[in-house]
């Protein structure tokens, strides 16, 4: 066969199995390149047959945004790995995009220093991570990934390879490269190495928890906590809905957890923290680890997932209505109040006329306070129902990038917003 013959010139590459999928989308091949020459080279020859591209890295987002309209190659980044450089004295790191974040995070360790953010699926790379823009309790202190970004190398649809920022010094016609390539699902070009910030790890750490028993008590002690300058690095509040607190065993009277991680110096944790709880009163408590649900979302891969974003301190407005809108299903949140976002989880098992009552409701109100609510990902049955994205800025804005970056529509299409 012509077209893997050409991609096996280049790397390692097979044909697709059924579980190479990319939801209901099945790929022709598979392509493992090792750098960014043979990324370049791989896309070169996919260009020459013809050939759509989405990119897998550790495959924990593969489902989230809109199926591809067609995936004929999947050029997977597991090889793709590895720490190029690593200036510890100036806090940068240059990393492969495939690398994993928990490697990412093992290898910087040794020199006392980390990338923060937070891995949140279990295999989750920093290519993924950077591509679709996830970020986690760290966001409160340091941003999300777009913030950590300082320069990358990627490589576009037609395998023309471009740098910009940090450790590179080539740009491409004035385009801030790690602003758009960040979040836009793989639409765009192939990461293939990131420049990245880095902080050093922190001598000490504690967990602040309080059970609180509404958003608007949230809201109330997030004031207290500003007004007592405690700067915790992370603050997030696991939101379970009523029906569900018999499956969680949770305390009755108490559904909610309200969690703040302070971090710094021993002495310094240790005083900011004993102020913490008594800044937060009732039953709150300092532990050493977290709970058990701190950086991870709250659904699974058969959930319907919704992100909500605010500005800061006007996430509550949501909650309350998307419990209202969620009663008895067993829908679960977690929010970052501090930070504007939210995470829930309504159970793939919803009848799908409730699911899209519940993301009207998410919407609505979200959009009413300056917001905006993303469906990330949906079970088959219930995703043909669902507006994925909801109404969006700048669409024609997006469009025109994408003809700049893919002409030809072949990286990941129909994927992102507005069919990008």
């Amino acid at each position: 066969m012509a077209v893997l013959d050409d991609l096996r010139a280049v790397c390692e590459a097979r044909p697709a199995q059924p579980a190479d999928r990319v939801v209901d989308v099945e790929p022709r091949f598979v392509a493992y390149p090792t750098s960014t020459g043979e990324v370049s080279r791989v896309l070169r020859a996919a260009t020459a047959h013809e050939l759509h591209v989405v990119v897998r890295g550790g495959g924990t987002k593969l489902h989230w945004g809109a199926p591809p309209t067609v995936a004929d190659l999947i050029l997977d980044t597991s090889r793709l790995t590895g720490v190029v450089e690593h200036a510890a004295g100036d806090l940068i790191a240059v990393i492969r995009a495939g690398t994993p974040i928990a490697e990412v995070a093992r290898v910087l360790a040794e020199r006392g220093q980390r990338l923060p953010l937070d891995e949140m699926l279990p295999g989750a790379t920093l290519g993924g991570v950077v591509a679709t823009g996830a970020a986690g309790p760290l966001r409160l202190r340091h941003g999300t990934a777009r913030d950590q970004v300082i320069g990358l190398t990627m490589v576009r649809a037609d395998g023309v390879v471009a740098h910009s920022g940090g450790k590179v010094v080539k740009n491409v016609a004035g385009y801030d490269l790690g602003r758009l390539l960040t979040g836009s699902y793989g639409t765009l070009g192939v990461l293939t190495e990131i420049a990245v910030k880095l902080t050093p790890v922190p001598a000490a750490r504690a967990f602040v928890s309080r059970p609180v028993r509404s958003p608007g008590e949230v809201r109330d002690l997030s004031v207290r906590l500003k007004q007592e300058r405690l700067a915790p690095a992370a603050m997030e509040v696991e939101c379970p809905e009523p029906d569900s607190l018999r499956r969680t065993a949770r305390v009755p009277g108490h559904p909610d957890l309200m969690v703040l991680l302070i971090e710094g110096t021993a002495d310094g944790v240790a005083a900011r923290a004993e102020k913490a709880v008594q800044v937060l009163g009732g039953d709150a408590r300092a532990d050493a680890e977290p709970p058990d649900w701190w950086g991870h979302y709250p659904f699974g891969p058969d959930d319907v997932a919704l992100q909500v974003v605010t500005p800061v301190g006007q996430l509550f407005g949501p909650v309350y209505s998307m419990r209202d809108a969620a009663r008895g299903t067993g829908m679960r949140i977690f929010c970052s109040p501090a930070a504007g976002v939210l995470h829930a989880a309504i159970p793939g098992d919803v009848d799908p006329d409730r699911a899209v009552e519940i993301v009207n409701a998410a919407r609505t109100v979200a959009m009413s306070h300056g917001g905006h609510c993303t469906v990330l990902a949906a079970p088959p049955k219930i995703r043909p129902e669902l507006d994925l994205w909801g109404p969006i800025e700048g669409i024609g804005l997006m469009r025109a990038v994408k003809q700049e970056f893919d002409p030809a529509g072949r990286l990941a299409p129909g994927r992102f917003v507005g069919g990008i």
